[in-house]
């Protein structure tokens, strides 16, 4: 797959888009997913979504009059990810950030950049699994407004940090520069 600078665009490599990732956390090659009625009765092998390196970002589009309600759905990931018992789930809720971008995309859709930092070492990024397990009794209704609130993928980044300006140099670095 060809990448430009490092990021992938999305909308060439999931076919499917994040709503169907994050139910499903289908990989790129899988075909189109399943109508999301069929998707709530049937529970297929999931695969997870997880990042390599020391951290990701994300992008995504969200429809401008949803912005409330994935602010709301994300607010309920943060929610599940902060109250597991699992010590690798508490681990993502103190690295995972969403950032808004403020102005819009030439389209109008609004861009949000999931800034995850440090990535959990093969923790499941999944953002429907993660509702799912918290919150089996709200499966539909958090998949509807999720669904309902996206717009497209435009891209992602992982990688590791290169150079840390908040940290003081080695030694080795800095007999680099003089």
């Amino acid at each position: 797959m060809k990448t430009l600078n490092g990021l992938v665009p999305l909308r060439s490599c999931w076919v499917t888009g994040i709503v169907a990732l994050s139910v499903s956390a289908l990989s790129a090659q899988t075909p189109a997913a399943q109508a999301p009625a069929t998707q709530t009765q049937q529970q297929p092998a999931s695969q997870k979504l997880t990042f390599t390196g020391d951290l990701a970002l994300w992008t995504v589009a969200i429809k401008p009059t949803k912005t409330a309600e994935f602010e709301r759905v994300m607010a309920r990931v943060r929610e599940a990810l902060s109250k597991s018992p699992d010590p690798m789930r508490q681990r993502q809720a103190a690295g995972w950030k969403v950032m808004k971008i403020e102005k819009p995309m030439p389209d109008g859709n609004i861009a949000y950049v999931h800034v995850i930092s440090p990535v959990v070492p093969d923790a499941d990024y999944t953002v429907m699994k993660i509702l799912y397990d918290a919150f089996p009794e709200e499966r539909q209704a958090l998949y509807d407004s999720y669904r309902d609130s996206f717009a497209a993928n435009l891209s992602l980044a992982t990688g590791r940090v290169a150079v840390d300006l908040g940290q003081a140099a080695s030694t080795t670095s800095a007999s680099l520069v003089h």
